[in-house]
């Protein structure tokens, strides 16, 4: 006997947007059969990861704080695999946006200018828009494919942050910590809800979802970039450039993944460290496929993620498991999507060998 996968004729467009909910569903059955295993209450523990984050104010601030990253991250990666330009280096943006915007906040902070906070956003957005030109020009120019180059660029600029926080920008006053200064308070952007952590950086996010749609529905680019990745013969025959759609997936990626590393610390910590992100730019890639590469879908799905951050914090305290459990959680929600899929765009075929070399079809 023998397995094997058809394509299906015609997908079926409802189950399309029914199967992320279906490999949520799936997900919680896996983490209550984990939780099981590891001996401890499944109820407590589902409980503890989806419903006690969203019982307070506090909580649910928390919970849009996280959820910005994972939403400014997503919308531009799936606007680049739309045009099949696949940026899995956020991450990497991320920490150079928060970098270069770092700078600007270390550099004039404290003076009382009115335009520093514009100034240090502006800087995110540059610092990420340059780290996402390398893997570009990489691309158009040696045709080295930007999978590779945006993810080995992400380990680079860990690498860049780690010498910095120990280093040149390490605080004197730091008893030795590797850390930079904390921003004044001028170059902290205003927090949305008194009491809260919650901060202007999440009206960006939310902003990047209409914006984001208006681009993908609504505009000629945003045609050159469906066509680009659905029919890029046709692409070529309408005269739409490759290697301008490239560029401009990068370049959008990258800037949406750098204002979100700057607004994660100017609007967190006040400070850099040699971690800033627990892999907001890697976990984006799961929400924009279980958002179905669609910025309102996204939204939704990177709330689901940052209730996953939320919750796996939560275990840590209450129940002591590991962090690695948000991971393997996380590791559940995308194994299931992926299956989903295959068995949306294709049938499984058994086939039985029979006597004479023949071969039956179920």
């Amino acid at each position: 006997m023998r397995l094997s996968l058809e394509p299906r004729a015609r997908p079926a467009q409802a189950m399309v947007w029914l199967s992320p909910v279906l490999a949520a569903v799936l997900s919680v059955i896996g983490i209550t059969i984990l939780f099981a295993v590891l001996g401890r209450d499944p109820v407590q523990a589902l409980h503890t990861l989806f419903v006690a984050p969203l019982a307070s104010l506090d909580g649910l601030s928390e919970l849009g704080l996280k959820a910005t990253p994972l939403l400014l991250c997503a919308v531009g990666i799936a606007i680049g695999v739309r045009a099949d330009v696949w940026n899995i280096g956020a991450e990497g943006q991320f920490t150079v946006g928060a970098i270069v915007g770092s700078g600007v906040a270390l550099a004039y902070g404290g003076a009382g200018h009115w335009w520093v906070i514009p100034a240090l956003l502006l800087a995110g957005v540059v610092g990420g828009m340059a780290w996402a030109a390398i893997p570009a020009l990489l691309r158009t120019r040696f045709n080295a494919h930007e999978i590779l180059t945006t993810l080995m660029l992400a380990y680079v600029s860990i690498q860049l942050l780690g010498y910095l926080v120990h280093g040149p920008w390490k605080d004197p006053e730091g008893y030795s910590f590797p850390q930079t200064k904390q921003f004044e308070a001028d170059a902290m952007l205003p927090v949305l809800l008194a009491d809260t952590r919650l901060h202007i950086g999440a009206l960006f996010a939310l902003l990047s979802v209409p914006l984001g749609s208006i681009l993908l529905g609504r505009t000629l680019m945003g045609f050159r970039i469906r066509t680009v990745g659905a029919a890029p013969a046709a692409a070529r025959y309408a005269g739409f450039s490759r290697n301008a759609i490239v560029w401009f997936c990068l370049l959008l990626s990258g800037g949406l993944a750098g204002l979100a590393g700057i607004c994660e610390i100017a609007g967190g910590n006040g400070q850099l460290t040699p971690v800033i992100s627990p892999g907001y730019g890697f976990a984006a890639i799961i929400v924009a496929f279980l958002g179905r590469l669609n910025p309102v879908g996204i939204l939704f799905a990177s709330l689901l993620m940052a209730l996953l951050y939320l919750g796996g914090e939560g275990l840590q305290v209450t129940m002591q498991l590991p962090i690695a459990v948000t991971g393997t959680i996380q590791g559940m929600l995308l194994f299931f999507l992926l299956a989903a899929d295959v068995l949306i765009n294709y049938r499984v075929r058994v086939r039985v060998p029979q006597a004479a070399g023949t071969t039956q079809h179920a």
